[in-house]
């Protein structure tokens, strides 16, 4: 057995900094552009076994084993997910039902308003559903450029709108990050999320529209926008809270855009705003607008093949989220390995625990009931029903394992990192340190997630760094872990629009390239501010009535 030690030093300050260590190399070397994101998680995970056996005397053998167990849980299910999520898409975009989905969806309304709503935010958030990791600004960005909105519109304006639904992107991805390392039912962090960010959801909208034509122009559509928000935010309440976290976004996304839609139906705005022009600055931002381009409008049969991927996606998905399918599927398609020499051979100590208590350590790998291979199921179904043989799946889905080779490094380090500090018992020495904010600690939290998304680029990565921090402190504070465990991801949500890998992604898909810095400056100040707000909202949650009786309680 071996005890964890908090104070290796005997000095508070000296054994916070040594362990805070690793974070700071991670997002020193991404904060600094010097190395790629999946080096940076490699090297930070080295530092991190360093810190671990010769500064917090963790045995060595441990270690290794706790870095091992931390990576297989980052390919299981968290890499998993992302690689066949990539997967599906790749399949739609080479059938070309992807570019009759951006020509349907873009063909809706001439307002250049309400296309935003529509494309930035319902379908963007579709697709943070669907795959996150820097698809839907992709997505979102290239269609609006198509519809002639300038380059730093479509790039600034599709990161505004990309916040909302981070915390259930990708699957549920974060979530399922953050139960991995604080030990959290995902159901009940995904039900406390679906208590913070719905307001947020509302928010968003407004905030965005704002943005592009100020407030009267925003005033002149105010109905749709309260639909667009509304009919977004219910859903991802309901579905968080009584059906499952998977599904959230692809859920709430789909009943806004129709109900968007349908509202369309009924209600015009009075003056059609056709200017792409972005409120504060030129309309060529980079000196040659792009005119919209011309295309025929698909047809009925068209619109329905493009759509008969998501579709089937949500029937499988829905299944797969559910309890009855878990419980029936799991007895049979499970398998537990407790590692040796690992499992209950290290003790959580005063002050963090009252008294000895034994950390698990054991990999269950639910093979068939994995959101991921419920995703790899609908993408064959999928490729089956555009006219893909098997074959031909089979090439794009190595194509598509090379693609996301990178990605899946980066995940399985930093899930490796997160691990490793949880049974070293290093973040429960940061934990003790940010506990020294007391009563303040709900917002600092909330920034510390926003933090760690600005700099790591995904709400997964903040989240395995972070959320087991998040734990430990709230219990030192007498605060509940499950509100600050979802303060981090909520609050993360906020820096996705300034991290550099997103405001990569959007230069690229909008081909402006070297203006990155243009659209950082465009965004920082929104991105703060709207993470200090959710900060404000979870200081509220946890100490005033009624907002703290929404706390969901395990």
């Amino acid at each position: 057995m071996w005890n964890q030690v908090y104070d290796p030093f005997g000095n508070s300050v000296l054994s916070t900094l040594a362990a805070a260590l690793p974070v700071v190399v991670l997002l020193g070397l991404i904060a600094s552009n010097a190395v790629k994101a999946h080096i940076a998680a490699v090297i930070a995970l080295i530092v991190a076994n360093l810190v671990a056996i010769f500064i917090f005397t963790m045995p060595a053998g441990m270690s290794l084993r706790a870095s091992v167990l931390g990576a297989v849980t980052g390919f299981f299910p968290i890499g998993w997910i992302v690689l066949n999520v990539i997967f599906l898409y790749r399949l739609t975009v080479e059938k070309g039902a992807f570019e009759i989905l951006q020509r349907t969806i873009g063909g809706v309304t001439d307002d250049r308003r309400i296309q935003l709503l529509l494309i930035a935010f319902a379908f963007g958030a579709f697709f943070e559903g669907a795959s996150g990791f820097g698809t839907p600004v992709a997505v979102t960005g290239a269609i609006l450029i198509g519809l002639g909105f300038s380059p730093l519109a479509a790039s600034g304006l599709s990161l505004i709108a990309n916040t909302a639904p981070v915390a259930y992107g990708a699957l549920g991805t974060p979530i399922q990050g953050l139960s991995q390392v604080t030990g959290i039912d995902p159901f009940l962090l995904g039900a406390m999320v679906g208590r913070q960010l719905p307001f947020f959801s509302v928010l968003v909208p407004f905030w965005l529209i704002c943005v592009f034509a100020g407030w009267r122009g925003m005033l002149q559509i105010w109905p749709a926008v309260l639909v667009t928000g509304v009919s977004f935010a219910v859903p991802q309440y309901l579905i968080s809270n009584f059906i499952n976290p998977w599904i959230v976004d692809i859920g709430a996304s789909l009943i806004s855009m129709a109900c968007l839609i349908g509202f369309l139906q009924i209600w015009k705005p009075k003056e059609v705003w056709t200017s792409p022009k972005l409120r504060g600055h030129d309309v060529s931002d980079d000196g040659s607008l792009k005119p919209p381009a011309a295309a025929a409008k698909p047809s009925s049969s068209q619109v329905w093949m493009a759509l008969t991927p998501w579709i089937i996606v949500c029937i499988i998905l829905l299944v797969w989220g559910t309890g009855w399918f878990k419980n029936a599927v799991n007895p049979w398609a499970t398998w537990n390995y407790a590692v040796p020499e690992l499992h209950n051979m290290i003790n959580k100590v005063a002050p963090v625990a009252a008294k000895p208590t034994p950390e698990g350590a054991v990999f269950s790998f639910t093979w068939l009931t994995y959101t991921g291979s419920g995703m790899l199921i609908a993408a064959i179904l999928s490729g089956f029903a555009m006219g893909f043989g098997p074959l031909k799946m089979a090439q794009v889905y190595g194509r598509t394992l090379k693609l996301c080779a990178y990605s899946l490094i980066t995940i399985a380090a930093m899930l490796a990192i997160g691990t490793l500090t949880r049974l070293s018992g290093i973040d429960a020495t940061l934990g003790l340190a940010f506990a020294g904010t007391g009563v303040l600690y709900p917002f600092f939290g909330t920034l510390l997630g926003w933090l760690g998304v600005a700099l790591t680029g995904s709400d997964t990565a903040s989240n395995v760094l972070f959320g087991n921090l998040q734990k430990v402190t709230s219990e030192q504070l007498g605060l509940s872990p499950i509100l600050m465990g979802a303060a981090n991801s909520s609050g993360g949500v906020m820096g996705k629009m300034i991290d550099a890998q997103s405001i990569v992604v959007a230069s690229t898909a909008t081909g402006w390239f070297g203006h990155e810095g243009v659209i950082l400056r465009f965004v920082f100040w929104h991105s703060i501010v709207l993470a200090s707000l959710v900060g404000g909202f979870v200081m509220l949650q946890a100490y005033v009535h009624p907002f703290s009786a929404m706390v969901v309680q395990p």
